[in-house]
């Protein structure tokens, strides 16, 4: 049947966002000064309705002594962004645009399985406006020490590149993920996970054919991945102190989904005591045709000011053993579209969190130099900023 979908202007989503973050903040100052009144004794009042408890209704039936569905909830995210990047000498990018759409629902089942879906969805260009499946999986977990998926799962890797869109930082990830892992994120494979004590795994085995926008073809290459972490938290007298190794290893092939990487390495942490915290990764990785070698490090420090207010800076550095083997970021490469051989990125950010990671409003500058020894249209030089609401269930 067709679908009617009703395209409202960007700008005035991200304006009715900001005016939600006003909104919630003049709430929560409201309920802070309370009425006196007087009678016979202490009357209740009933509990201040913030735009936070607008996510509890994502969860539409919830019963954990069902013994066939214990609950069902709609998940999915909304993330829109206003960007402005200028190189100098170069053209420059700006505009305000969907960032992510996705949709879909999780289904806890007789206790211990998961059947969860999602789709991805292109507002700015909707003709179709659905582009296909991601995190699609039949899920088994007896306990926290072991989870079994099934499907189209995420292979996550390097320290941005495990983290959810949901819960990073900064507004994108770094260029040590953009080059090194995979950013399709979704493939067709078997995951399992866990945690066991202080130790933390995650072994899959995916395909990397990317040919339809479901679970492929299976006609493209292969590619496996193993992390094993550990959180030296009492070692070191801090709140977290994870620090994991990750590798993969990816078949050859022409038809991959993936990057044109043979083997990838990174061993990256993620630390916090505090207000303080830090993640830091050094990734490399062995290119195949025309891919030269890279080799990557990033370190990312941040400070909660208080519960609400955090911010963030970032420097990540790259390089290849050759021309034409690095990719700059999304708004980057959308000023120069040519390739490099180095960059040096600068990230400086300021997040809000109006309902944690469900409703933020997150702002960071970036500066970014980058090389280009072919002189094929790949040098940068240039600042950027960017801003935008982030929202998911």
């Amino acid at each position: 049947q067709p679908i009617l979908i009703m395209k409202i202007p960007s700008t005035r989503l991200i304006a009715i966002a900001c005016g939600l973050t006003l909104a919630t903040g003049a709430q929560s100052q409201a309920g802070d000064a309370k009425d006196v009144i007087s009678g016979p004794g202490p009357i209740e009042e009933p509990p201040l309705f913030t735009v936070c408890d607008i996510f509890d209704y994502a969860t539409w039936y919830s019963n954990k002594d069902n013994p066939v569905i214990q609950k069902f909830a709609f998940t999915g995210r909304l993330q829109a962004d206003a960007a402005f990047y200028d190189a100098e000498g170069e053209d420059s990018f700006d505009d305000v645009l969907w960032r992510r759409v996705r949709g879909g629902f999780k289904i806890s089942l007789f206790q211990d399985f998961t059947l969860h879906s999602e789709a991805d969805f292109d507002l700015n260009d909707y003709d179709p406006a659905y582009n296909g499946l991601t995190d699609t999986y039949i899920g088994w977990s007896p306990s926290d020490a072991f989870e079994l998926k099934v499907g189209k799962i995420s292979a996550g890797f390097t320290l941005d590149g495990a983290t959810s869109s949901k819960k990073l930082v900064r507004l994108e990830r770094s260029l040590l993920s953009n080059n090194l892992w995979f950013t399709s994120e979704y493939f067709s494979g078997v995951g399992i996970s866990g945690e066991v004590g202080n130790w933390i795994y995650n072994f899959g085995a995916y395909s990397a054919d990317r040919t339809n926008p479901e679970f492929g073809n299976f006609d493209a290459g292969y590619f496996g991945l193993a992390s094993i972490g550990y959180d030296f938290a009492d070692a070191f007298g801090v709140e977290k102190a994870i620090i994991r190794a990750d590798y993969v290893y990816n078949e050859e092939d022409e038809n991959n989904g993936t990057r044109s990487l043979s083997q990838i390495g990174s061993l990256n942490s993620w630390i916090e005591q505090g207000n303080w915290g830090i993640g830091t990764d050094i990734a490399a990785g062995q290119g195949y045709f025309n891919q030269p070698d890279l080799f990557s490090l990033q370190v990312m420090p941040f400070f909660n000011v208080t519960e609400k207010v955090q911010l963030v800076t970032s420097y990540t550095y790259i390089t290849s053993d050759g021309d034409n083997g690095v990719r700059l970021d999304r708004y980057e490469s959308s000023v120069v579209g040519g390739r490099s051989d180095e960059a040096h990125e600068f990230y400086a950010g300021f997040n809000y969190y109006l309902c944690g990671h469900n409703l933020k409003w997150q702002t960071g500058v970036e500066y970014t130099s980058a090389s280009d020894r072919a002189n094929d249209g790949g040098a940068y030089d240039g600042w950027g900023v960017t801003t935008g609401i982030r929202i998911s269930w």
